[in-house]
């Protein structure tokens, strides 16, 4: 790849991590936590859409969706549902709770993280990190169309670096009463997630599809590369497939079947998403947005944004700013 392309990505989507709870528990013990969109309002306000994640500092426990079969986690695991489902933690399988909605109305007023103890009165105990991290879902996120709703990271027995590392800072930062601590702990989080995607794309096999698959592939990593790079450039079927030295039909074909879209339809679909960050961040004018993303004028941009997200780009601006969110 030319560039950086899932940073890229993450920037765009406005990636935004916060660690909220230390778990301490002790056998038998349950954690169930409901859907994200329910908790969204209390944990992240403004954020279109929020991950759930936890990670193992000590013991062992079971996780995985409600009425899914759950797996083993062990010290060093983590366990990640990108999707936002509801899910169980607990010390065995097929336990269920109540959903843990209490919990989460004392994040907006408690210093974090927002310390939790199940105390099951058994010998068997189990020490957890429980985050969460937001990003925007619309107009266009493809990491996040890609990922499946349960990620399991189990840790490798020579991980001396990487994951150990973060989570072991992640684990100090939680104990430890520090100023700035809730930043750290907040870009710990960002910085968990993606190395969580790392080894998931490392963990695909060959034959499968997607755009985390896509980047992985050679030729079409390089044409997203490439499109990523100049999002901006009035790119052609021909001129990219010369780019990335394959022929139109080849590259148009080989691109849907990872992507699931031709090129220059993923190409505009990102167009968007710039756009949204852009107007989401930053004062810049709807002519300058235009100019950098891809789009001759104003009025092209507006078109082409209404087309796609459903509103004008000056009232998706207003939204943002009132702290509305749209729903993916």
């Amino acid at each position: 790849m030319s560039t950086d392309t899932l940073s890229e990505v993450l920037r765009a989507v406005r990636l935004t991590g916060a660690v909220f709870f230390a778990v301490d528990a002790s056998a038998p013990w349950v954690a169930e936590t409901p859907q994200a969109s329910e908790l969204r309002p209390f944990l992240m306000p403004g954020v279109e859409h929020v991950i759930d994640y936890h990670v193992v500092t000590a013991g062992s426990c079971w996780g995985g969706l409600i009425g899914e079969a759950p797996v083993r986690l062990e010290t060093g695991d983590v366990i990640a549902f990108p999707q936002g489902d509801a899910h169980v933690i607990s010390s065995s399988p097929g336990m269920r709770g109540p959903p843990a909605r209490e919990a989460v109305l004392k994040v907006p007023t408690s210093r974090l993280p927002v310390r939790i103890e199940k105390d099951g009165g058994g010998a068997e105990r189990a020490q957890l990190i429980c985050g969460f991290l937001g990003c925007d879902a619309r107009p266009f996120n493809p990491l996040l169309a890609t990922l499946p709703r349960v990620i399991h990271v189990p840790r490798r027995g020579s991980d001396e670096g990487g994951l150990a590392s973060l989570i072991q800072l992640a684990l100090a930062e939680s104990t430890a009463k520090r100023a700035g601590g809730e930043v750290v702990l907040a870009r710990l989080s960002e910085l968990l997630f993606v190395e969580v995607v790392r080894r998931y794309v490392a963990s695909l096999p060959a034959e499968n599809v997607g755009w985390l698959a896509g980047l992985r592939d050679d030729s079409i990593g390089r044409a997203l590369g490439r499109l990523h790079d100049r999002p901006a450039h009035g790119w052609s079927l021909e001129e990219l497939a010369r780019e990335v030295g394959m022929s139109r039909s080849v590259l148009a074909e080989r691109f849907s079947h990872f992507v699931g879209v031709p090129p220059m339809h993923y190409l505009a679909q990102w167009r968007m998403q710039l756009a949204a960050s852009l107007l989401s961040s930053t004062a810049m004018g709807l002519a300058e947005i235009a100019e950098k993303v891809g789009y001759g004028s104003e009025t092209a941009l507006s078109r082409a944004y209404k087309r796609c997200v459903g509103v004008a780009p000056a009232e998706w601006r207003r939204n943002k700013q009132n702290g509305a969110v749209s729903e993916p």
